[in-house]
């Protein structure tokens, strides 16, 4: 797969700004992205999701997950989505670059913790994903591809609280997907009460 020029902290926290204006109510799918094998990319125009298999054609079934007990695919973990702005920082313009993070979906759209906690359902399209409580975050890929400074930056506080690695989704309405379709919040779960400390 193709390299990019790994950013520094220092890069890397003066983009938050922009990734903290995106959008809260109504994005755009930037990019979606189908991945037919290991390793393997495809940009899409159109794309169906699908409730049984997630984005058909893609191979999140057929991998399975090392967080069941059977090994079988993750229901919760079935489509992940980025911030397009945060993915553009990582790995610059160039679009041919975003998809060696690894995600389907990109979308201009502020996926925070606060925007959008687990629970949360997102329209895109025709079809309607819910946020999962399952956190996404760095891997080793992931530093490989953009660097420790990446991978330590969306596992930081702040970069955990906007979700810069993404978020995990599942297909809750099927239906046909198109880059440049709006992306909607169309119900926002309540946030989760920090347990009481004893005194």
């Amino acid at each position: 797969m193709n390299t990019v020029e790994h950013r520094t902290n220092d890069e890397l926290v003066a983009g938050l700004e922009k990734i903290r204006s995106a959008p809260s109510d109504d994005g755009v799918l930037e990019m979606i992205v189908r991945r037919p094998a290991v390793d393997e990319r495809e940009v899409l125009e159109i794309a169906t999701l699908s409730v049984a298999d997630g984005l058909v054609g893609d191979t999140w079934r057929g991998r399975g997950s090392r967080h069941t007990d059977d090994g079988s695919a993750e229901p919760a973990r079935q489509i992940t989505i980025m911030n397009a702005r945060a993915i553009a920082l990582f790995a610059g313009d160039d679009r041919d670059q975003w998809a060696l993070a690894g995600d389907q979906l990109y979308v201009d759209f502020d996926l925070s913790i606060d925007n959008l906690p687990p629970g949360s359902r997102l329209r895109l399209g025709a079809a309607e994903v819910e946020v999962s409580v399952e956190p996404h975050t760095g891997c080793h890929k992931f530093a490989d591809r953009f660097g420790i400074d990446a991978a330590r930056f969306v596992n930081s506080s702040a970069g955990r609280q906007l979700n810069l690695r993404g978020i995990n989704t599942r297909v809750l309405t099927a239906g046909e997907i198109r880059a440049g379709d709006p992306v909607v919040a169309v119900f926002r779960a309540p946030q989760a009460t920090p347990e009481p400390t004893a005194s």
